[in-house]
């Protein structure tokens, strides 16, 4: 029996008897009802996708399209928002420290802002590392620009003298963060600070935890320790510090969102 090109249905052969017409023609109306029935229920051509990664997503019942694919380490997402109900999004970074302020930003001036800070983390941890100030100094900290009476906090600072103040309270000029950094006005005498901003998101009240070093002579060292408290009424998105009077004069600023 002779066959089709495509499909390959059955037809008759040039040479068939008239009889067998009949059968012939039911075995090739068959073949071809059975082929379209099926070829129904796969519309989707190839042509559909144009690119590299392209996927096929439904947009509606029996209804598709075409997704492009995302940029290099994004993931397929749900997205009820999106016309196929998916999207290419990055993921959001897990574990570990993330630095936001790219390379750190150099402490100069008479003070230092880092702004638009990312809210995709849980907490903010803040480095300043080898800090050196114009005089004899209170270090503090002002968060999302708040000039108001938000903040409070107590502590400790001991000295190698033996000496310990216990502070408290609201800081000077609205900031808070290490007070009594002392003198670090030369290239020996850099301070080392760090604090944590936990749930810096929160839109009621985040806590703030510091520490601080300092050395004034090779001799004499002194630190501070507290933990404080920020009544905000809008998550923090930008902090800045600044000693109570004078100027920076070297040092670096470290940002890091953690989770």
């Amino acid at each position: 029996m002779a066959t089709t090109t495509n499909y390959s249905w059955t037809t008759p052969d040039d040479t068939a008897l008239v009889k067998d017409g009949a059968s012939a023609i039911r075995s090739l109306g068959t073949a071809i009802d059975t082929t379209t029935y099926n070829n129904s229920l796969l519309p989707i051509v190839k042509t559909i996708v144009d690119a590299k990664g392209d996927i096929i997503a439904a947009t509606a019942a029996d209804t598709v399209a075409r997704l492009a694919v995302g940029t290099n380490g994004q993931v397929l997402t749900a997205d009820s928002t999106a016309a196929t109900g998916l999207a290419y999004t990055t993921p959001a970074a897990s574990g570990g420290m993330t630095l936001l302020n790219s390379g750190g930003t150099t402490l100069t001036g008479a003070s230092v802002t880092i702004s638009s800070i990312s809210q995709d983390y849980k907490n903010l941890y803040v480095l300043l590392k080898n800090v050196v100030l114009s005089a004899n100094n209170i270090l503090g900290l002002r968060l999302n620009g708040d000039t108001g009476n938000n903040y409070a906090f107590v502590g400790i600072s001991p000295s190698s003298s033996g000496s310990s103040t216990i502070i408290a309270g609201n800081p000077d000029d609205k900031y808070t963060l290490a007070r009594d950094v002392g003198t670090l006005t030369t290239a020996l005498n850099k301070g080392q600070i760090e604090f944590t901003i936990t749930r810096y998101t929160d839109t009621d009240q985040v806590a703030i935890f510091s520490n601080a070093y300092s050395v004034h002579t090779n001799t004499d060292f002194q630190s501070t320790f507290f933990t404080g408290v920020y009544d905000c009424s809008a998550a923090i998105t930008s902090l800045t510090v600044k000693p109570n009077s004078g100027t920076f004069s070297g040092g670096t600023i470290y940002v890091y969102g953690v989770n």
